[in-house]
């Protein structure tokens, strides 16, 4: 992945294919998996997992040593510069797009990209919060070009989805985290998964700090 690292921009191990946990949405991750396609987009509110799935798609190809590169286009330091050479990757994930269509530069970046990509055999994926027809797209040949592929929107976990994606976190940290926990912490904080995940994480470190196993009365001290 040495794309990715010249980037600086690192893959979360825990971002993989068997970590992503809904049945409403296997058909998508069939559809990456089988890595058919040229070009997928993927769309769906905060905490379906677009990110992880992105991420899980450049794990897939990168344990078979061919090149990713994985750019969450929201985050600072992000520039449509970056783009440029990428279409020697095999996969180009490109996560949040809707924070940068709109914007002359980044759209003929994107355009650019596409078409290099397409000649190379190189694979697109992006994400979006919102559907296509509703991305504040100017350049009328990009928003065709994002046509050509198929679309797959992502649906919310289901709260005994949470539950099992939470324990099965924290069975990986080590940690064991009852049912009833579980639900105290979905009652009391937001249930989009980078929140949980968050609260996971910091509960994980308290612990092992104090020693104590999760139950609610510790719990009650972190949220």
């Amino acid at each position: 992945m040495q794309q990715q690292l010249t980037l600086g921009i690192s893959l979360r191990d825990d971002a993989t294919f068997d970590n992503y946990c809904s049945k409403k949405n296997e058909l998508v991750v069939h559809a990456l998996q089988e890595q058919e396609e040229t070009f997928v987009l993927l769309f769906g509110k905060n905490g379906t997992g677009k990110s992880h799935l992105l991420q899980a798609a450049c794990h897939d190809l990168g344990q078979q040593s061919k090149p990713v590169v994985y750019l969450p286009l929201a985050e600072d330091g992000i520039m449509a510069e970056m783009l440029d050479g990428l279409e020697s990757m095999d996969l180009i994930a490109l996560d949040d797009i809707q924070s940068v269509v709109g914007d002359e530069k980044w759209e003929l970046a994107l355009f650019n990209l596409y078409n290099r990509a397409r000649d190379k055999g190189a694979r697109i994926i992006v994400s979006s919060d919102v559907p296509l027809k509703a991305l504040n797209i100017d350049l009328m040949d990009l928003k065709s070009r994002f046509s050509w592929g198929p679309t797959y929107q992502l649906e919310l976990l289901s709260d005994e989805e949470k539950i099992k994606v939470l324990q099965h976190r924290a069975k990986l940290r080590g940690l064991e985290l009852d049912d009833d926990v579980v639900i105290y912490i979905l009652k009391r904080i937001p249930r989009d998964m980078n929140s949980l995940f968050t609260i996971l994480e910091k509960l994980d470190q308290a612990s092992m700090i104090e020693k104590r196993k999760l139950t609610i009365p510790f719990v009650k001290n972190y949220i």
